[in-house]
């Protein structure tokens, strides 16, 4: 009851009855039974603005401390340390203004509607609760509102968690021959420790002769990424009940009348090292087909709680220099990384178009957009249709790179791609028809629909119905014809179990 009175409160505040509305929104939040938030908007301005007010209203400390994270102010905010300082060196140096705006460029009417009121929803609580807060930010300097270009940060360094910024610090320390670097222990097993397993059955086996989708994602308990449950309302164009992240801005896995969709984290590739080949008289420079181009010295601010801190990041074509103690910038080699997901501006518009498909077909032609980033796509819908892709963010290396451009660095382990620096044959491939620069084009990653079944348990996209294999797709994105994981071969055997007894599920 006391929880049904706050929401009754909460949804009488954003409606306008204090000073302090907006009058430019207009929504109503009620949370329900186990504290799930409903939103209920006119518009997708509006939406943003109560999906905001309402995690925050959730898990306001979390949210504000990854905003800290992604803009570069750990430092500041939590006090100096090498991991604050290396961290905000990366997140200021890579996910710049320039990228957030390229996002808000790509965006639509819609989106850009969205994120403005989910500034100003965030804003709005921040504004009315600040006297309220946690007792694990109450009284927080860094608490404190956004703007959409912080919002817009935060979007960019979730995405590339799997793959640069696993390596921060090793980007933050480069520093060419003859300066100081400390010693610096990178983790290449870029493959989330979490498990999640997902099964779509379709009308063969399903009783009612509709879709169902049993979805079972592992992400933390606890942090920003902790699954955050909400239901989200446009009457008359939206209408979908799921799960965002705790520091995210929308609904990421979820259902509504005509379809459900989940996601488990892929086996693809997201990022590649290139071993470059310095010049020997110059370890400034390095050698790029028939000629020398020069590496690049940016000069990053990061803000101390008195004054500024000005830190050197190196940055090539193929990306920023990293070093380790296996990767070491001596005078004739040294190494960069590039990511799939750092320049990827689909997002949005894959998203908004999976909380309004109306079939499997529209869920498929909603990521081919190519806006997922590092996961794949298990989906169902009431015509009996069941669903399996993984087209998610993958570099586009063909077989002639994979042979003829690996490059072995000792220590490293074996997913960890390096490809020659110097080869302009070495390089990702742009084709045509993908929508991501050097990204697999969606047409070439592995899907299927079907009336009986799919799963996925992290294992590779081939035996997601062992009754029809995946299979000929590029090994980047995953292998084939190799042994499956436990939980893989657990659930495949137990609904086949189930099926063997008859009857339909």
């Amino acid at each position: 009851m006391k929880r049904q009175g706050l929401l009754l409160l909460v949804s009488a505040l954003l409606l306008g009855c204090t000073a302090k509305v907006d009058n430019r929104y207009n929504v109503d939040i009620r949370w329900t039974s186990y504290g799930i938030p409903h939103v209920k908007a006119e518009d997708w301005g509006s939406l943003g603005y109560g999906f905001a007010y309402a995690t925050a209203t959730d898990g306001v400390c979390v949210f504000a401390r990854e905003v800290a994270r992604a803009n570069g102010t750990l430092s500041a905010d939590f006090g100096e340390s090498d991991e604050n300082l290396a961290s905000d060196t990366f997140y200021r140096a890579l996910v710049t203004p320039q990228r957030v705006m390229k996002n808000a460029a790509a965006m639509s009417k819609n989106m850009r509607a969205y994120g403005a009121g989910f500034v100003a929803g965030y804003n709005r609580f921040i504004n009315d609760q600040r006297q309220n807060l946690p007792a694990a930010c109450a009284g927080k300097e860094w608490v404190r509102p956004i703007s959409e270009l912080e919002l817009g940060r935060m979007f960019i360094a979730f995405g590339i968690h799997y793959g640069t910024g696993n390596f921060a610090a090793g980007i933050a320390a480069a520093a060419p021959p003859g300066e100081p670097v400390a010693a610096v222990q990178l983790d290449y097993d870029v493959t989330p420790a979490n498990g999640s397993n997902a099964i779509a059955l379709g009308s063969e086996l399903t009783q009612s002769g509709k879709g169902i989708l049993f979805g079972n994602p592992h992400y933390p308990w606890e942090g920003p990424a902790r699954f955050h449950m909400i239901h989200t309302t446009i009457p008359g164009e939206l209408d979908t009940m799921g799960a965002s992240l705790l520091s995210g801005s929308f609904v990421v896995i979820g259902f509504y009348k005509d379809i459900a969709w989940t996601h488990t984290v892929s086996t693809a590739l997201r990022m590649t090292l290139f071993e470059l080949e310095l010049n020997p008289e110059n370890p400034m420079q390095y050698r790029y087909g028939d000629e020398f181009r020069d590496i690049e010295m940016i000069q990053v601010s990061v803000p101390l709680a008195e004054g500024n801190s000005t830190q050197n990041i190196y940055m090539t074509h193929h990306g920023p220099v990293l070093v380790s103690d296996e990767l070491q910038w001596t005078d004739t080699r040294a190494f960069a990384v590039r990511d799939a997901i750092l320049n990827n501006d689909a997002a949005f518009s894959t998203y908004e178009a999976l909380q309004t498909a109306a079939s499997v077909a529209d869920v498929e032609a909603a990521i081919s957009k190519q806006g997922v980033y590092f996961v794949n796509t298990i989906a169902a819908d009431r015509h009996g249709s069941a669903f399996y892709a993984d087209i998610s963010s993958t570099p586009h290396l063909d077989v002639d790179i994979l042979t003829n451009c690996r490059r072995a660095v000792a220590g490293l382990p074996p997913q960890v791609v390096v490809l020659d620096g110097s080869s302009p044959a070495c390089n990702w491939r742009d084709d045509p028809r993908s929508k991501v620069p050097g990204n697999l084009p969606a047409d070439d990653m592995p899907r299927a629909t079907s009336s009986r079944y799919f799963t996925n348990s992290n294992d590779s996209y081939w035996l997601s119905n062992p009754d029809e294999p995946l299979e000929g797709y590029l090994p980047t994105i995953g292998p084939e014809k190799t042994a499956r994981r436990l939980r893989t071969r657990a659930g495949l055997v137990y609904l086949n179990e189930r099926l063997a007894q008859g009857g339909k599920l």
